[in-house]
């Protein structure tokens, strides 16, 4: 019955699509899709886009990649019980295409840095489901064209404007900013992650983007992972970098290294030049690696760099909250957020 009811609904929704679609829009592969005139109900591929999606048009979202943080229900509101649709590309459960069906979107899309093979697997869930899939590439220098992208098909242009006006802003103070400080002096760094926080973000990577915008990313490996995991390496290897400042995942082992002998001998964890980067809804330094990265930008330069950044960080904060999850975001809530954001020294 389940199969049968699942069949239903694709053929239905297959034959309502293909008398909807009247526009075309070419992705940024190049492919030209099909797609309704005025667009209402949207899916996402996966968090990249989730996140991109919740900022410029939470109203049509009729469905989740991934589950929220438990811990965010007051930051994303209303939107928090979406059904979960599961994702494209990144290991954590296939795309539910019957449930996909079920809820009926225009358009489901995909953000991020496209895969060797997206014109194929787009291609193949377009024909499969009946539901146009489109792609917009988007990199930490490009966020503002991808929105602009967005606005264009959704019919949003001005609140992506809007949106794309305050990343150029938040990312030309940022170059600014690391003209200023100058490449000799860039912080000699290491974004560290995992349970024993071996795990480095390597220089190169798409995941590094604005760690080697705005340091000496000292992780340089042969072959940069493109995984939000990173690269594995060990103890000694850590030792040999020997970094002045690291920045730890907020679920990898910040807060314990500085009783730890090992991690002791380190130059950033001995002058207390550590930090967790903070978390909510999303890791702030882009895990995954969305717009939230902007966040990180503000964050991580305020932090390596105070005597060139003349802003308050709640402040930038708050009118980020404000754009980009439509919360306000109090004080008290800002101090939960950034509690060991700070250098321990």
């Amino acid at each position: 019955m389940k199969k049968l009811l699942a069949m239903f609904l694709s053929l239905t929704l297959i034959l309502t699509s293909v008398a909807a679609l009247g526009a075309e829009f070419t992705d940024s592969t190049g492919r030209t899709v099909a797609v309704p005139d005025e667009i209402s109900r949207v899916a996402v591929s996966g968090p990249l886009a989730q996140i991109v999606l919740f900022a410029i048009a939470p109203d049509m979202m009729v469905g989740i990649s991934s589950a929220w943080d438990e811990g965010t229900a007051d930051i994303i509101g209303q939107y928090y019980d979406l059904p979960l649709l599961g994702q494209l590309y990144g290991g954590r459960g296939e795309m539910n295409l019957e449930q996909i069906a079920a809820v009926a979107p225009d358009v489901i899309i995909d953000v991020g840095e496209p895969k060797d093979t997206i014109v194929e697997d787009l291609d193949a869930l377009t024909e499969q489901v009946g539901i146009p899939f489109v792609h917009v590439t988007m990199t930490t220098d490009t966020v503002p064209d991808a929105f602009r992208t967005l606005g264009e098909l959704l019919g949003r242009e001005e609140d992506a404007q809007v949106l794309a006006d305050y990343c150029e802003r938040a990312y030309a103070r940022a170059i600014d900013i690391m003209e200023k400080v100058g490449e000799e002096n860039k912080a000699k760094l290491l974004y560290c992650l995992g349970d024993n926080g071996l795990n480095v973000i390597a220089r190169g990577s798409y995941h590094a983007e604005i760690i080697d915008l705005l340091a000496d990313n000292l992780a340089v490996v042969d072959e940069p992972s493109s995984r939000g995991t990173g690269n594995e390496t060990d103890m000694e290897q850590i030792m040999l970098w020997n970094p002045d400042y690291i920045i730890f995942a907020p679920d990898s082992i910040g807060l314990s290294v500085a009783d730890d002998p090992a991690w002791q001998s380190i130059t950033a964890i001995a002058e207390g030049h550590y930090a967790v980067a903070p978390f909510g809804p999303y890791n702030w330094m882009g895990f995954p690696p969305s717009v939230q990265r902007y966040l990180g930008m503000i964050w991580m330069t305020k932090l390596l760099y105070p005597e060139f950044c003349d802003y308050d960080l709640y402040d930038e904060t708050a009118q980020y909250y404000e754009l980009f999850y439509h919360c306000e975001l109090t004080r008290e809530r800002f101090d939960e957020l950034t509690a060991n954001a700070s250098f321990a020294g």
